[in-house]
């Protein structure tokens, strides 16, 4: 057993400073069980202790790469590199393939050295390749630092993709300019390998060995477009952050063998009146919902609620072509132009979508709901089912608020009504809960036919929306409860509650309004909702809302449980969207084990992969996010390149050293503004007051002012807007920042020189 080392805290676990220098003495070789070991962390505290690492993950002081923790920014002994070119002697460049650009910054450069080994049968590595080296920082005689690796084995010789813009050269070829930060010279493209490429094409291509000097060659394999053509923008993100877009042909023939379901012993729901509530462009209905007065006479006033689920396990079988590639996915992509699906559209669109008038197979969730919201009892089984009608947000409010079309006209007594009826009792129910009430708004872009932005909105917030949020959340409780109750193994969906360093960041933010964070006592979801209600109609109600929004933990998938912080829930699993996220395919087998419902249930196989299954499509969701954002980045600074010079309303939305973040108003387009053109003056970084000061006039941008600015540049390919202010700040006493951050010489602009004379 390994000896306990010291800097435990008082509860048994090591504090941070304690896990760092483990780190330090142990570089690139501890794990989660090496740590536990190392400090003797007993099996009831291993929850706690992951908890700690994952919060020093989100504070940036260590992150976990491929099943080791290290301390964060820093490279292992002997790491993954991808080699990405040569310098200007011909030697070969590499950069680590897993490194956060946006926590760390630029990946480091690896000089990797030549092998002097006589011995050596390894093969040369080469541009494009990706390799295992032994890693080490040294120092020169002026003092500076840079890496060094030696290869020791050649991982994978196929040439690597990357995603740029072609420009073709005077003398024939082609150049590339990659959208990936990694590869810092441009791509030479030999006169035989530019395809169809012509100038600004985006396209795909493939490094090939480089000559000893000069810039890595490439050869086109795909013209994706260009920053014109349908869907170019999208497929930027979908190739650069590798999401697997074409199904095997193994998986088209198991989805095209797919055969529409049987009763084979299901319950009879076709008669009863389930209808589905989705976006106006949903492609797929996952979801029915249906709820009428209860008739046993124990629950007098109350209401059964059944909501019914794709049964896409019984089409998905484990470990199955489909069931493989569904698991790789993780879950399906949503972009303004497209959708890149979990599942084959002859299931996701067809067989396991709940089409109006079709028989389709589903997992029910029955619940009886007490007068006053809560769930008394609820049952889960197989059932074919008959939906009444495909509906959208709209239609539905509409239809409540007395404008019924031809479509909800025939529903609304018989089975409108008592959705909202029985919606109005759970809302009770979840007030009582007290979750938290942030409300983000989030933008929808309205494409033209060639893909461009013709306008950005906002989608109001309707109670229709409500209704099935409401009622999702109770069957997931309740797949959750039943799975526990039958001590069968799930995959929880967790939300921790904020870490005390986030805490004190938000404590001094509310400081700087007038705001204070509770002190007493462990807060809960309401002590935040109480600061929101304080904030609520003022200038400030937006601000307050993202900032408490970035204070929270990240969501994840865990075979363990720890609460939903954000939904004040003891027990939450995802069971409502299997089309879409593997999670709920999980859930639903795991309730096909539990409940003893079929041959294709959860296998021993795969609860023994739990583990690996959260963590994976934890990543899979998290890289769908960053796709998704960076896409309608790039869209919306394709729409405002035509107006660079325009001047916008926005607000400041952050402040670091070197400058403000600032998000416009109409569009919610977020750009940057440099600290070196704020004005003729120095700027000083207040980090407690989260705002630049001006040394000389006392002018100051604080986190949260509104403010208006000009355009001056915008970068679709990036995604990057940089703005110039030309609103005035406010104005504080002089020397007000200057006990914290750098000093920061502002200089040139319009405004600029005009502050300067005044």
């Amino acid at each position: 057993m390994a000896k306990r080392r010291g800097g435990a805290s008082d509860e048994g676990l090591p504090s941070r400073e304690a896990i760092l220098e483990f780190l330090r003495d142990h570089p690139g070789r501890a794990g989660k069980r090496e740590i536990a070991r190392a400090f003797g962390v007993k099996s009831a505290d291993r929850i706690a202790l992951k908890r700690l690492l994952r919060d020093m993950a989100e504070d940036g002081q260590i992150e976990g790469r491929r099943k080791r923790v290290q301390r964060a920014g820093h490279m292992a002994p002997v790491e993954e590199l991808e080699i990405t070119g040569r310098d200007r002697d011909g030697e070969l460049i590499a950069s680590p393939t897993d490194w956060d650009v946006a926590l760390h910054g630029a990946a480091p450069s690896v000089l990797i050295l030549p092998d002097s080994s006589r011995k050596s049968r390894m093969p040369v590595p080469g541009v494009g390749d990706r390799v295992m080296a032994r890693v080490r920082e040294v120092a020169d005689e002026t003092g500076a630092t840079h890496h060094e690796g030696k290869v020791v084995r050649i991982l994978d010789r196929r040439p690597r993709t990357v995603i740029g813009v072609f420009a073709p050269r005077p003398g024939g070829g082609g150049v590339v300019h990659s959208v990936d930060k990694k590869v810092r010279r441009d791509l030479i493209v030999a006169p035989e390998d530019t395809g169809d490429a012509r100038k600004d094409d985006l396209v795909a291509v493939e490094i090939r060995k480089s000559t000893r000097l000069g810039p890595p060659r490439v050869v086109v394999r795909e013209v994706v477009g260009d920053m014109k053509s349908e869907k170019a923008v999208s497929q930027i993100a979908i190739l650069t952050h590798g999401i697997p877009q074409p199904f095997g042909e193994d998986v088209i023939a198991a989805a095209e063998a797919a055969a529409p379901a049987v009763m084979d012993g299901r319950e009879d729901l076709r008669k009863l009146p389930l209808v589905t509530i989705d976006p106006a462009d949903a492609k797929d209905h996952d979801d029915a919902v249906h709820a009428a007065p209860d008739a046993d006479p124990g629950n007098k006033g109350g209401f059964v609620v059944t909501v019914a689920i794709a049964d896409v396990a019984w089409y998905v079988r484990p470990n199955g072509a489909l069931d493989r590639s569904a698991r790789e996915r993780g879950n399906s992509v949503y972009f303004p132009d497209r959708v890149v699906p979990m599942l084959p559209e002859q299931l996701s669109a067809d067989l396991c979508s709940l089409k109006e008038n079709q028989d389709r197979p589903v997992l029910a969730c029955e619940m009886a709901i007490a007068p006053d919201g809560r769930v008394s009892r609820h049952r889960f089984f197989r059932a074919m089912v008959r939906v009444a009608a495909n509906i959208d947000y709209r239609q539905t409010q509409a239809a409540i608020d007395g404008q019924t079309d031809e479509a909800t006209g025939p529903l609304l007594d018989t089975v409108l009504k008592p959705l909202w009826d029985a919606y109005r009792a759970v809302a009770k129910a979840r007030d009582a809960r007290a979750p938290l009430e942030l409300e983000i708004p989030e933008r929808k872009l309205i494409l033209d036919k060639t893909g461009h932005v013709a306008r950005v909105l906002v989608p109001e917030r309707l109670e229709s929306h409500k209704l099935i949020e409401v009622f999702m959340i109770l069957a997931n409780v309740a797949a959750a409860e039943t799975l526990e109750r039958k001590r069968t193994p799930l995959i929880y969906r967790v939300h921790d509650s904020p870490s005390p360093e986030k805490l004190a960041a938000l404590a001094d933010f509310l400081a700087t309004i007038g705001l204070k964070l509770p002190k007493a006592g462990v807060l809960l979801p309401h002590h935040f909702n109480g600061i929101l209600a304080k904030v609520e109609g003022t200038e400030n109600e937006r601000l307050v809302h993202e900032v408490v929004l970035r204070s929270q933990a990240q969501a994840e998938y865990t075979p363990e449980n720890f609460g939903h912080f954000g939904l004040n829930l003891r027990r939450y699993a995802h069971f409502t969207s299997p089309i879409r996220r593997y999670a709920d395919l999980i859930v639903h087998r795991a309730l096909i084990r539990a409940l003893e419902l079929g041959k294709d249930g959860l296998s021993d196989r795969a609860i023994a992969d739990l583990d690996e299954i959260s963590a994976h499509i934890s990543a899979t969701e998290r890289r769908a996010m960053a796709a998704e954002r960076e896409t309608i980045d790039r869209l919306i600074a394709d729409f405002l390149a035509d107006r660079v010079g325009a001047r916008f309303h926005g607000t400041v939305t952050g402040v670091t050293k070197s400058g403000l973040f600032v998000r416009l108003d109409d569009t919610g387009a977020d750009g940057f503004i440099p600290a070196s053109t704020l004005g003729a003056d120095y700027f000083r970084f207040d980090e407690a007051g989260r705002r630049m000061v001006g040394e000389r006039t006392g002018e100051a941008f604080t986190l949260g002012d509104p403010c208006e600015v000009k355009l001056v540049e915008a970068v679709p390919l990036a995604g990057a807007l940089r703005f110039e202010i030309v609103s005035e700040g406010k104005y504080v006493k002089v020397g007000a920042g200057r006990k914290a951050g750098g000093r920061v010489r502002s200089g040139g602009g319009a405004r600029a020189r005009k502050q300067g004379r005044r």
